[in-house]
């Protein structure tokens, strides 16, 4: 399907992704949102829409508050396209440094680092191996969890498909009981669409079974040629030592090839960001949003 050229824009749909993965595999993109498979399980959320804008194709969207924003253009002229929006008053999200660099240099712009959005960039091997002192934690929560339940480790297939499902359903209630986020039902409908269309969306993924069922999963893809990135990681909440072990086994048994692992962002929820700094990250990965200034002198 044609993507037409801006200011008109179209969803996306399934089907793009044998024209946008060649663009994406040309870019080598760091930040987690630049793969067909984010933006397709995310499309509803934040109301992604493709365009062209001369040679540079590019997602629109917008925020969980409804404010409109631009991603980095996958290809073509990405400082002139980049320069066109940000001239017409959209924000930029999701720019890295080597974007500024290259694409934004000058003056009369806002930069905001993006805490909260911040990439998690681990050597693969740590996150496999957990050596030393410094995973000496994450080594007795793996151990404690193996020692008290009769479990299994597999690559996902088709026959965890259910039990998948009945995980995911069980730990959007809890987390509702816990106090609902602005974020949980997308974020539950993401992981849904992902887990269906695993193999249609490029996906892998590592599953651990407890007495048989289901307990928890993990599904990513490559991000780049040195870097695989997990876009999902769910679990029984009450089984301590089941995610370190998820981390561990998604690390040791997928993407041999790849040197680092993207973890994604914390969204600014203290845990999660204490349990993905805990984890001894190589590199925050920095992302900003940009926009003209609206003080320029």
């Amino acid at each position: 399907m044609e993507i037409p050229q801006y200011p008109s824009s179209r969803g996306i749909a399934l089907d793009d992704k044998s024209q946008l993965d060649p663009l994406f595999d040309a870019l080598q993109p760091r930040v987690s949102e630049l793969t067909f498979a984010n933006l397709y399980l995310f499309r509803k959320a934040h109301d992604y829409r493709l365009t062209r804008l001369g040679d540079a194709v590019l997602a629109l969207g917008r925020g969980y508050d409804g404010s409109p924003y631009f991603l980095p253009p996958f290809c073509g002229d990405i400082a002139a396209a980049t320069r066109r929006l940000l001239d017409e008053g959209l924000t930029l999200y999701g720019a890295d440094d080597s974007l500024l660099s290259c694409c934004l240099p000058g003056s009369g712009l806002e930069i905001i680092p993006d805490r909260d959005n911040f990439d998690y960039l681990h050597l693969k091997q740590e996150m496999a191996e957990l050596p030393g002192k410094k995973y000496h934690k994450k080594k007795n929560r793996v151990n404690y969890f193996q020692l008290r339940h009769r479990h299994q480790v597999e690559l996902f297939n088709e026959g965890h498909l259910e039990g998948a499902l009945e995980l995911l359903e069980q730990w959007r209630r809890v987390r509702a009981e816990f106090g609902e986020e602005s974020s949980l039902a997308q974020e539950v409908e993401g992981a849904t669409e992902a887990l269906r269309l695993r193999e249609a969306l490029g996906l892998s993924g590592v599953v651990v079974l407890v007495d048989g069922a289901v307990r928890g999963f993990a599904l990513g893809e490559r991000l780049n040629r040195e870097t695989a990135v997990c876009h999902f990681e769910k679990g029984d909440l009450f089984l301590e030592g089941l995610y370190q072990l998820l981390d561990r086994e998604f690390s040791r048994l997928l993407f041999p090839e790849c040197r680092y692992l993207n973890r994604e962002q914390d969204l600014g929820e203290p845990a999660l960001r204490q349990a993905k700094l805990s984890y001894h990250p190589v590199e925050l990965l920095a992302k900003y949003r940009v926009r003209r200034s609206r003080h320029p002198f």
